[in-house]
């Protein structure tokens, strides 16, 4: 029970990563607040929670809008008296579009829900947890957050900015005792691909190139043992820092 009794807030937790997460923080004694877009989905994470005998209670939010974003986490207090750790999961792809054919409304979009959207979950926690002196971040980066070709310019660029993000805030709090990492997952078999709709030749097969390197596709459960070692004591020496889980993919 590594988590006992600690509250927390996890985006995109639906399905995917942010759902074994979820799901792993509650066995080992979180208290979780399981937020997405799809409030229907969010609450058969929820089901699956209380069935294990855990505790958590859905909450739709759609990290584009501050209002919602804002009310997340006052609900989360309101629901459970605190805040202790804040696992920014929400992310879309950007279709591999290149450089070259990059829109102004993928680019705004794909930051909106990559970038600003952990910025503003922060923004409201950080508070909360200057005020206690204590508080975890755990931000869901990318291998193509810290690498030139894994995805479309957008997608490349926002998780390169949730990275830099990161090691800023885990540095600049770090004297009020709060830890702010990130994970850069690899391959994982997620349902992030169904945010891909019409795929740029040209970007997917730049983008795809290097994926006869990797030596195997991860399960969801495999970041979220990444994640709960993070928001444990175990990795109370650990901060702002990018934890890389692929396999050794991008270890070549």
């Amino acid at each position: 029970m590594r988590l006992e009794n600690k509250v927390a807030v996890i985006t995109g937790a639906a399905s995917g990563m942010g759902k074994a997460i979820a799901l792993l923080f509650a066995q080992e004694g979180a208290k979780v607040v399981v937020s997405d877009i799809a409030q229907a989905s969010a609450q058969l994470t929820v089901d699956d929670i209380l069935a294990q005998g855990g505790e958590a209670v859905a909450i739709a939010t759609n990290v584009t809008q501050e209002e919602q974003v804002q009310l997340l986490i006052q609900t989360a207090v309101e629901h459970y008296g605190t805040l202790d750790i804040l696992v920014n999961n929400a992310g879309i792809m950007d279709n591999f579009v290149p450089a070259a054919d990059v829109t102004d409304e993928l680019w705004e979009k794909v930051f909106a829900i990559n970038t600003t959207g952990t910025m503003r979950t922060v923004r409201q926690a950080l508070p909360i947890f200057t005020e206690k002196q204590s508080g975890i971040i755990i931000n869901i980066a990318s291998a193509g957050g810290l690498n030139g070709s894994r995805a479309g310019a957008a997608y490349t660029a926002s998780k390169h900015a949730v990275v830099g993000l990161t090691k800023n805030i885990g540095f600049q709090y770090a004297p009020l005792g709060i830890r702010c990492n990130a994970i850069a997952p690899g391959g994982v078999a997620t349902n992030i691909g169904t945010t891909i709709s019409e795929p740029n030749p040209f970007g997917m097969e730049r983008a795809m190139i290097g994926m006869g390197l990797n030596p195997r596709n991860g399960q969801p459960e495999d970041i979220a043992k990444v994640a709960l070692f993070l928001a444990s004591e175990d990795a109370s020496f650990v901060n702002g820092t990018v934890i890389v889980a692929d396999a050794g993919w991008t270890a070549y």
